[in-house]
């Protein structure tokens, strides 16, 4: 909710800046006089629609029309958590809503994210070819107990050219390390955390680098599943997706895959053959893998492999639970 205009917030700098700041406290007051009705009545509303939404999930209460929203609990917020947020907390704490202030504002907030981001935590990575159902596999470990973390659910992509293709809307990169640190201190730094083997980059946001140097320099738990299980797997998970939007993202890596392999696999796709089709894209993304598993320091004594007979989330979840013999 802006509490001043641009203009406005110029003014009030000014007086701040060339006269002195109770001057800049009563310009300020001056623009925020007329808007306090607006600005409670404001509030109400959001509130209003969040109780319908929690009502139309089934997440409220019988009478959730009876309740006065003053009875919610408000948390305001602005940049430095300083005089704008003071204002609107003590506006509302006046009407009667209960009002909390985050102290320091997103900029300490902010930080806090970057700091926890960059701690030692304790990782443990899943890793795997395409189409080993290393996402799967994650969910029946936290299933069994597992502190687990599902990198390509709090990104809305599932990591490869077809990874945006029937999910929601990307978060922001800041967004995305908010919801990351919330999980991360959720499970805290005693536990160890199960995490996917991903690149870097999840289709517009990036794993935040002191994160992923850690990731880089933690155990790899490799499933080593059969080819053909792993196509059979991609097949039932792609290959009833949009016709077009697979040729499409196949365009968009064709450069990397090469002009015959592109040639080949949009001549499968274009018949039906969708095995054909991603017969020739898994090999690729087997050699992409392959290379980002091999470019880290002191592999040999990170890396247990585990064989697997097949795309078994549960199955294969039950085998990593015993302590398996390095490679």
């Amino acid at each position: 909710m802006p509490l001043f205009t641009d203009e406005e917030r110029k003014v009030v700098g000014t007086a701040y800046k060339q006269q002195s700041r109770e001057q800049a406290i009563k310009e300020g007051l001056d623009f925020f006089g007329p808007k306090m009705r607006r600005m409670v009545e404001e509030v109400e509303r959001i509130l209003d629609l969040r109780l319908q939404i929690a009502d139309s999930e089934g997440n409220g209460k019988e009478d959730q029309s009876k309740i006065d929203n003053r009875q919610s609990e408000i948390f305001v917020y602005c940049w430095r958590g300083g005089m704008r947020s003071g204002a609107v907390a003590w506006l509302l704490d006046l009407y009667g809503f209960k009002v909390n202030v985050l102290s320091g504002g997103y900029k300490a907030y902010r930080n806090h994210v970057l700091q926890t981001l960059a701690k030692p935590w304790n990782l443990k990575i899943l890793g795997g070819y395409t189409g080993s159902g290393k996402t799967e596999t994650l969910h029946a470990l936290a299933q069994r107990g597992k502190a687990v973390i599902d990198l390509e659910a709090l990104a809305a992509h599932k990591g490869s050219a077809f990874g945006n293709i029937g999910m929601p809307p990307q978060p922001t990169q800041e967004l995305f390390e908010n919801r990351l640190v919330e999980e991360l201190e959720r499970h805290g730094l005693e536990r160890t955390i199960w995490l996917e083997d991903e690149s870097q980059r999840i289709g517009g946001v990036n794993i935040p680098g002191p994160l992923w140097e850690t990731m880089r320099r933690s155990e790899v738990v490799f499933l080593d599943i059969p080819f053909d299980e792993r196509l059979a797997h991609i097949v039932e998970e792609y290959g009833g997706l949009d016709p077009v939007r697979l040729s499409d993202a196949i365009g968009r890596i064709s450069k990397r895959l090469g002009g015959l392999e592109t040639k080949n696999a949009l001549e499968s796709l274009a018949a039906g053959n969708v095995r054909d089709c991603f017969s020739v894209l898994l090999k690729y993304y087997d050699k992409r893998y392959g290379k980002g598993l091999l470019n880290r320091e002191n592999l040999p004594s990170l890396l247990t492999k585990i064989d697997c007979r097949g795309v078994d989330a549960h199955q294969n979840a039950s085998l990593l639970t015993p302590n398996p013999t390095r490679t």
